[in-house]
């Protein structure tokens, strides 16, 4: 009786043990456990924050304040465009952090698509796989990319000033010296992601003091 019991018992202590091994492993890359793989421990990845329907620029603009404080954060610029809100966190020394998406009808704050979410070496997706140093164009190189991506697929529009992120810089495009949309230059493989999602350009707003 006894060997027949245990061996009923084995195959249930393996698989919990191959539970046990299984949560243990998410945890482990949840807390960033190795910084050999996996979003790192100022990774905004799967963030979101809700704050209830947003009518106005002061809205957005509260919302990601409240995003932005979880991580010592301020918000910077922000925007409105026809899909929505937009509004770039800066850190406590004035320089940029990342860029967040606020949806009008939830409130709803997360990093934008595209490069805030996948270049961006210090709040992004692979902020534990790089070194935010670690630039190999600079801002003027950076412009050139930029207008030579916008001569070849938006022929009307040219770059405005860089604005360096980490791993990545955000230039306004513009169309007779007014803001259309946005675009990004990685900065260290030149590659350049234009932000289809925002829609057409409303308005901009600045914070005294931002970087």
């Amino acid at each position: 009786m006894t060997g027949r019991l245990r061996g009923r018992r084995l195959p249930l202590i393996v698989l919990v043990a191959a539970v046990a091994a299984l949560i243990a492993s998410v945890v482990w890359v949840a807390g960033g456990g190795s910084p050999s793989w996996g979003p790192g421990p100022r990774a905004m990845t799967g963030a979101v924050s809700r704050a209830g329907p947003v009518h106005d620029m002061a809205d957005a603009d509260r919302a990601a304040g409240r995003f932005a404080h979880r991580w010592g954060l301020h918000v910077g610029e922000t925007m409105q465009f026809s899909n929505g809100y937009y509004a770039e966190l800066l850190a406590p020394d004035g320089s940029r952090a990342t860029e967040v998406l606020v949806d009008p009808r939830t409130g709803a704050v997360q990093p934008e698509f595209g490069p805030a979410m996948m270049w961006n070496t210090a709040y992004g997706m692979m902020s534990a796989r790089s070194r935010p140093g670690t630039v190999a164009i600079g801002p003027a190189q950076a412009v050139r990319i930029a207008d030579r991506w916008l001569g070849e697929h938006r022929r009307a529009l040219h770059a405005a000033e860089p604005e360096r992120f980490p791993g990545y810089y955000t230039l306004h495009t513009l169309r007779d010296g007014h803001v259309v949309g946005m675009l990004s230059v990685n900065a260290t493989t030149g590659t350049v992601w234009y932000h289809t999602w925002h829609g057409r350009f409303l308005r901009m707003q600045e914070h005294p003091g931002g970087a």
